[in-house]
């Protein structure tokens, strides 16, 4: 009956919650036998009723840590309502079994035997807790009788913590007048003729005699014993604790032994994981976070965005892994804020539909910034704390450059950031450090073996590159791989020729071609071109080079468009560093550094979790450049966040710079490679940048703003809404329905707004929202986030601007007429060698990532609004083949940026005392 009973209420949970199940899951250690049939019991009755159960098995070997890192996987598994230790723990290993059971969650701990859930019954919070399940079976087979408990003497023989101890309580909260007995009590006798109810679990065969039970008595007989029977097979039989053929003629119930108890305990456990999951649902909704908000104190006039952050106390970076459904064990700490994410949850959320994908950009910008990121963040929390949607932030980690130097931080801001927002703008987690080692261990290795090989015979090379260890020679794996690219077909080091050994030690890289530079996380201007090889022991061995910024790195590019360790390692060995003198590319993997590499990016490639202001998730990973990369965050944090928000969540990603630039970039190589669709484009823009492509004066960092940008001018502003309308073309170009966000200033009026919000209409977006998130946090975005709703229920119809199979030429011409509004374009015979040597070498097929500068959508900075007929030139380009693109340079820029005369570390400080940081980000 109780399993029928259970099967449709499952049934019904099923119709009311498509694709939910009850979970449970039984940890078992070792391999005794009467466990395994304990075991293939439960999970017979557990299919029969339509849970989903999962037995997990640990070796006799196993140690307490090994069990109780099990328990917190299991904890913290939404998908795992109710969770048995099987019991007894068979290890070789000293275990403490108070400790395991007590580590299992007491809303999961559906055997009840807890601590808390113990303390819970003992108190009589009968509906707060888990009853053990053969005490719980027991109770149910009394309640079968129709006798009432209340008022009725009960007897209860055995005191263990799993039978008579909750037996004892369960019955006393029923009302009954309860006495415990046990094997020393002196009138055992006596005080069972006393039970109307009588229940015994001292694990003594027949211990209690018929005649001593008072007649009409209901018997519960909970033991499990076998005695000698010459009769059986077997050569013994079971019986219970109760003498059971004398016991039965004075009894008006009584439980058979075996077939009475045991099955009863089996179907409680049943019952209570139903229960279990009954409770989760009542809490959780499948596909919705239960999610604790922030709710912020909004300050007129605003103060500093350090001021904000640090007023602002986080939750601890393990709950907001918890809350949006992350397991613990995916969830890999550094310290309090910031924690980083184990690539096995997309693995685990791998049938999980995905979210609704949006992407904000913005028109042209000025070169203060328009608020992408302030937005990113305020839409987020609009929509989660707000609106109480599933939404994530994906956002890039910025560099350490900018922050001391012009820009300050990235982490949003005003009442819309990424917490702790010095945590944000600093060190992380490291992974821009890493990025750093990897790119200068290439730098290092491509200058070391041009060395080497300049100042050794080839027999010289190879005995160092195949050294005879203990008497025998042996490839490296990657060597294998670099015979295998030469065509030779060879695994023993002793049978190549002398040709073979020629090709195999010499990559003879051309200096003149070497592409790849040093880089360091830090503006220096003087970096921008060295000299290096000086020393007297180089030999003479001297070149031109270059330090770049980290985060222009190839390495960088690759973490953010790898969709996993093996493909970020493919990727890592693709990197092209040169050519040959035979004009061949020479690669990583052809230096034999890919496998370091891929140990250096190890951490790097998962993705960094933390919040903002109010509490919503965030991903910060990966921060490419947005013009000679392509200027969004990495598709592992994107393709995690996905899954994560469930299919009516939303996942908000930012593009770097302009539409014309990192949106493009979004879609035709990050969407190309990740194979994710977006629904919606945010392009933000605001009535500063809008005068500025009006014919408005210069703006100018550190310089106060013109008094044009301070009083409302209609006339200027719908001119410079050119730029507005071009940028809007741009998105729906790629089939896209367009929510444009005019970010509000205070020196903006209602007339001014309501100009752009209505053109922006008029040129095809499918709404346009003033916001004022920055000054009210995620209220302030609360329209834009309905609009966003709304947007993405629209038709997407998502498509590429180019086929990758277009010749280069054409591919970028595509770009420069479709995008930026320019007539042609003009390949300078650097560039155009370039394209005959990459088409050559097999890299046409590539997509492009042009670099050009984001004040305009010319090459021009100075032009503003939406040019055309302007001729687009092509200086040179460039490969990244492990990240897979080609980047055109357009215009003449430095990848390593220079210090201003006032940096922005003048206003930064820290606290000796409290070890807070100052100053403005």
């Amino acid at each position: 009956q109780v399993r029928e009973r259970l099967k449709q209420q499952v049934v019904e949970m099923k119709e009311k919650f498509p694709g939910f199940r009850p979970g449970l899951a039984i940890l078992q250690v070792g391999n005794r036998d009467d466990s395994n049939l304990y075991i293939n019991m439960k999970l017979k009755a557990a299919a029969e009723i339509g849970i989903s159960a999962n037995h997990i098995k640990l070796p006799n070997t196993a140690t307490e840590a090994d069990v109780l890192k099990c328990i917190a996987s299991l904890n913290g598994d939404p998908a795992v309502h109710g969770f048995i230790v099987q019991l007894p723990l068979d290890s070789d290993k000293p275990i403490n079994t108070e400790k395991i059971t007590n580590a299992v969650a007491p809303e999961k701990d559906v055997d009840g035997l807890s601590s808390i859930n113990a303390g819970k019954l003992s108190r009589g919070d009968l509906g707060d807790c888990f009853i053990p399940c053969t005490p719980k079976g027991c109770m149910e087979l009394i309640r079968q009788t129709g006798i009432q408990v209340a008022g009725k003497r009960a007897v209860v023989v055995g005191r263990s913590k799993i039978v008579g101890a909750p037996m004892h309580d369960l019955l006393l909260w029923n009302h009954a007048t309860v006495t415990t007995c046990h094997s020393k009590t002196s009138t055992l006798a006596e005080e069972v003729g006393k039970a109307d109810i009588l229940v015994v679990a001292a694990g003594k065969a027949e211990m209690v005699k018929g005649e001593w039970i008072k007649p009409g008595a209901i018997v519960i007989d909970c033991g499990i014993n076998h005695v000698p029977d010459s009769t059986k097979a077997s050569g013994k039989r079971v019986v219970g604790d109760v003498a059971y053929n004398t016991a039965k003629e004075k009894a008006s119930y009584i439980t058979p032994v075996p077939g009475g108890v045991g099955p009863m305990t089996v179907a409680m456990l049943m019952q209570s994981t139903v229960e279990s999951a009954q409770r989760f649902l009542e809490k959780f909704q499948p596909g919705k976070w239960n999610i604790q908000y922030n709710k912020l104190t909004l300050k007129m006039p605003v103060p500093s965005d350090i001021e904000i952050s640090q007023s602002c106390m986080p939750k601890p970076i393990d709950q907001v892994g918890k809350e949006v459904g992350l397991l613990p064990d995916e969830v890999e700490l550094y310290g309090q804020t910031k924690a980083k994410v184990q690539l096995s949850a997309l693995k685990r959320l791998k049938n999980q539909p995905d979210g609704k994908y949006i992407v904000v950009t913005g028109i042209t910008p000025t070169p203060l910034g328009e608020g992408k990121s302030t937005t990113t963040v305020g839409l987020v929390q609009a929509l989660g704390a707000h609106l109480h949607q599933n939404a994530f932030a994906c956002v890039r980690q910025p560099s350490q450059g900018p922050t001391f130097g012009i820009k300050g931080g990235a982490a949003g801001g005003g009442y819309c950031q990424v917490i702790p927002m010095e945590e944000f703008n600093l060190h992380l987690t490291g992974d821009i450090h890493a990025i750093t080692a990897a790119n200068n261990l290439v730098a290092a290795a491509v200058d070391a073996r041009i060395f080497h090989e300049l100042t050794q015979t080839d027999q010289a090379l190879y005995n160092r590159l195949v050294p005879s260890v203990n008497g025998v020679r042996k490839f490296s794996d990657i060597q294998i791989r670099r015979l295998q690219k030469l065509g030779i077909n060879k695994t023993d080091p002793t049978s190549l020729t002398m040709e073979e050994v020629n090709l195999f030690v010499r990559l003879d890289i051309d200096p003149g071609t070497i592409t790849w530079q040093r880089v360091l996380d830090t503006n220096d201007r003087f970096l921008r071109k060295i000299t290096i090889g000086q020393s007297p022991t180089e030999k003479g061995f001297s070149r031109m080079a270059q330090f770049d910024i980290t985060v222009s790195s190839e390495i960088m590019a690759v973490l953010a468009l790898s969709d996993g360790l093996d493909d970020m390692k493919k990727r890592l060995g693709r990197m092209v560093v040169a050519s040959s003198k035979r004009g061949e590319p020479v690669t990583a993997d052809d230096l034999g550094v890919t496998g370091a590499l891929a140990v250096l990016m190890k951490d790097a490639i998962k993705p960094n979790l933390m919040q903002t202001l109010e509490g919503t998730p965030v991903f910060v990973h990966a921060g490419p450049f947005a013009n000679i990369a392509h200027g969004n965050s990495s598709v592992l944090a994107d393709k995690i966040a996905l899954k994560l928000v469930g299919k009516e969540g939303f996942v908000v990603t930012e593009a770097g710079f302009g539409a014309d630039i990192g949106m493009e970039k979004f879609f035709n190589i990050k969407c190309r490679y990740s194979g994710l669709r977006p629904h919606v484009v945010v392009l933000v823009a605001t009535v500063r940048a809008l005068k500025m492509h009006g014919g408005g004066p210069a703006v100018t960092a550190g310089v106060p703003l013109p008094k044009e940008y301070m009083e409302e001018n209609l006339q200027l502003l719908a001119k410079g809404c050119s730029n507005l309308n071009k940028q809007i073309q741009n998105a729906r170009m790629f089939g896209v329905p367009v929510v444009v966000a005019v970010n509000a200033f205070k020196t903006d009026t209602k007339a001014e707004l309501a100009l752009v919000v209505q053109l922006a209409k008029e040129a095809g977006a499918f709404d346009a929202v003033e916001c004022t998130h920055w000054a009210e946090g995620g209220k302030g975005a609360v329209a834009l986030a309905q609009a966003v709703q709304r947007a993405s229920q629209a038709p997407s119809n998502f498509r590429f601007l180019y086929n990758v199979e277009l010749p280069v030429i054409e591919k970028i011409r595509l770009i420069a007429q479709q995008i930026y509004g320019a007539s042609d374009i003009e390949l300078l015979p650097e560039a155009q060698e370039k394209v005959a040597l990459y088409t050559k070498q097999g890299f046409g097929n590539l997509p492009i990532c042009m670099a050009k500068t984001h004040l305009s959508l010319s090459h021009d900075p100075e032009q503003k609004g939406a040019p055309t007929g302007f001729i687009l030139p092509i200086r040179d380009i460039r490969a990244s083949v492990g990240a897979g693109f080609l980047y055109p340079l357009v215009g003449t820029m430095s990848t390593m940026p220079g210090l201003p005369t006032r940096p922005c570390f003048y206003d930064i400080d820290l606290d000796p005392v409290s070890g807070e940081v100052h100053g403005l980000f």
